[in-house]
């Protein structure tokens, strides 16, 4: 049996309601201040008001890309006319980023058009990871992510910050519209397939005498797709009866605001202090794809409004061993750090950090004592799906194996060590409790490669194939020819809806056959 002691105040203080102080605190300036400095001024709570307004209201008044009139637009303003409740789901996902969002892009005096870019990117999903590597709301890939200042590490990509994301896509639009001479469309396109797609074909078509408007470019199918999608949402949304759709409204009210931590904290913790589910803090903070926020910042949160000064006043009250919800183990004779490590489902990395402790070294002192974490609670599926996904490797550029072919002796923890991932996050990856005997030539997934989890591991052992759709070809018919998933099949192409057209081409990974 492990030797671990608990801490001494293992219980999370009570979240205090607000507008209530809890016994014994001050009730004076110095703890307004004091709260004043936790709550990020850029995103501070509103002073109450009259009845919201509609924001969907507020988009309408701010389109200002024209009435453009194409078949192209028409197309698909006729697949999400057909769909009504694919609208409404992406709406209802939107619902928590969308206030935030539009008033971003109002402040810079841009088209709100733009606010709705999330819808054609990721259809609000802040999980939504592409086949080129794009991730979050703004689908950003790893280089212009790290273009535009978003950082990448083993505890938190800011393409999946629903703020820092959203700066840097405007700060990419802008310079993109820039570039581009004032022309919206021609900076969306380049948003979608990188602008130097976009200056070619325009250089292009100036050699041949032609036309250089969005229309006239040769650019990639998926762009020419693109930007009309995101002209009939925008009418769609601008006359949503024109097409038979009704658009329930949103209220004009911020839903979220963003709580400086002042340092490193549990989700699980944080959770229970904003008074929401683990789920709902993950998808209000995406970036964070860990059981904790980054030790080394950012140092703040997304919390629901209401939830803000509770959940400020609450953090207060935590001790440090209570905000990582931490225990502490006594080391025995024998004891390493990588052994405590495998012992606590955990990384030699996150005890070092825990315990401040210098590398390399990893021989412990018997006797005595260690933060290690307690417990952890199992991370939500697309949290494990984000941090599978997580390999310095893919990021230098390097190879990254999908899948780990188990030899004798291999342990899963020594497997999670040589592949740089936390066992539990492998365990649950492969669907395995961390404690299963592995056998030889079993096949283990690493990471959720380019197509989401589902689509890895059908990719893992398969060969890639392309499929040309036939006249009368369905999603449904082409997966059970394949033998693999419609979801897939959805993810491979990055295809939203169900609508496949004939002659269009499919790519898929078509396991083998022993």
């Amino acid at each position: 049996m492990a030797a671990v002691t608990p801490p001494a105040s293992p219980s999370i203080p009570a979240p205090v309601p607000v507008g209530v102080r809890p016994s014994g605190r001050a009730t004076s300036a110095d703890l307004d201040a004091e709260l004043a400095s936790i709550i990020a001024p850029d995103l501070s709570i509103p002073e109450p008001m009259a009845p919201p307004g509609d924001l969907l209201e507020r988009v309408r008044a701010g389109l200002a890309l024209g009435d453009v009139r194409h078949s192209r637009i028409d197309r698909e303003a006729i697949f999400y006319a057909r769909n009504p409740e694919y609208v409404e789901r992406v709406f209802t996902r939107a619902a928590p980023y969308l206030h935030y969002i539009v008033g971003e892009v109002e402040q810079r005096g841009l088209p709100l058009e733009l606010a709705l870019l999330p819808i054609i990117e990721s259809a609000f999903q802040p999980y939504a990871y592409s086949r080129a590597r794009a991730d979050g709301l703004w689908q950003f890939i790893p280089s212009t992510g790290g273009r535009f200042g978003l950082k990448q590490d083993w505890w938190y990509d800011g393409r999946r910050d629903v703020v820092a994301a959203t700066q840097a896509a405007l700060d990419y639009l802008t310079y993109l519209h820039d570039m581009f001479d004032g022309d919206w469309l021609a900076a969306i396109a380049a948003y979608n397939c990188g602008e130097g797609n976009v200056s070619r074909a325009i250089r292009r078509n100036r050699a041949a005498k032609m036309k250089t408007d969005f229309w006239n470019l040769k650019l990639p199918s998926e762009t020419r797709t693109y930007v009309p999608r995101l002209l009939a949402m925008s009418d769609i949304v601008a006359h949503p009866e024109k097409y038979g759709l009704s658009i329930e409204g949103m209220p004009d009210i911020p839903y979220f605001v963003r709580v400086e931590t002042g340092g490193q904290i549990s989700m699980e913790v944080a959770a229970e202090l904003a008074g929401v589910t683990t789920e709902e803090m993950y998808d209000l903070n995406p970036a964070f794809h860990s059981w904790a926020t980054d030790p080394t910042g950012p140092h703040h949160l997304l919390v629901p409004v209401e939830s803000a000064v509770a959940f400020s006043e609450s953090l207060l009250q935590l001790t440090p061993d209570q905000r990582m919800r931490v225990e502490r183990y006594t080391v025995r004779a024998g004891d390493t750090l990588t052994s405590v490590a495998q012992r606590f489902a955990t990384t030699t990395q996150h005890l070092r950090e825990l315990n401040e402790l210098p590398a390399p070294a990893s021989t412990l002192a018997e006797g005595a004592e260690l933060r290690v974490p307690s417990a952890v609670s199992a991370l939500p599926p697309r949290v494990l799906q984000a941090a599978a996904r997580v390999d310095a490797r893919s990021r230098r550029g390097q190879t990254v194996r999908a899948v780990h072919v188990v030899r004798r002796g291999d342990s899963l923890w020594s497997i999670a060590q040589r592949h740089k991932m936390d066992v539990v996050t492998l365990a649950n990856l492969n669907r395995i409790d961390p404690n299963d005997t592995l056998r030889a030539g079993q096949r283990l997934v690493l990471h959720a490669q380019e197509a989401g989890s589902t689509a890895a591991a059908e990719s893992a052992d398969g060969r890639r194939v392309t499929y040309v759709v036939r006249r009368g070809d369905t999603l449904s018919d082409i997966a059970r020819t394949l033998r693999v998933t419609v979801a897939s099949l959805r993810e491979w192409n990055n295809i939203s809806g169900s609508s496949i057209r004939a002659g269009q081409k499919l790519v898929a990974y078509v396991r083998r056959r022993s």
